[in-house]
């Protein structure tokens, strides 16, 4: 792997890190067990690997924004997570970052960045 492509490969992987992290959140406002989630995922385009999900889940809840219970189904138990109060108000902040950093984005590809406060991008003074 050339400079470039390791340089690459890792601001994708951090980009994408948080990006995940976004989706699953609001994939969890409702409940799911790991294999439904990476279903729901792939099914909107975000493939993610179980050695990526189960981590994630874990340090979400550590971090106190989910609920999760060990319940029996198809004769296995498995894990079920679901947003709680404390991740709902977190997804709704996470939301509100997002739809700004993306509108910050998509008009500084487009060329329209916006300056500073007050300023009019003329300077002729």
């Amino acid at each position: 792997m050339t400079i470039s492509e390791n340089v690459f490969e890792n601001l994708r992987l951090e980009l994408r890190r948080g990006c995940l992290t976004l989706a699953v959140l609001a994939q969890l406002r409702q409940e799911r067990y790991g294999y439904t989630l990476r279903k729901a995922l792939a099914e909107r385009g975000l493939e993610i690997d179980e050695s990526t999900l189960y981590p994630l889940l874990r340090r979400l809840e550590a971090q106190g924004l989910l609920a999760s219970e060990w319940r029996e189904e198809d004769k296995r138990n498995k894990r079920f997570y679901r947003l709680n109060e404390d991740g709902e108000r977190m997804l709704g902040q996470l939301l509100e970052e997002w739809q700004a950093l993306n509108a910050a984005i998509t008009a500084s590809l487009a060329g329209n960045a916006a300056g500073p406060p007050g300023a009019t991008g003329d300077s002729s003074g």
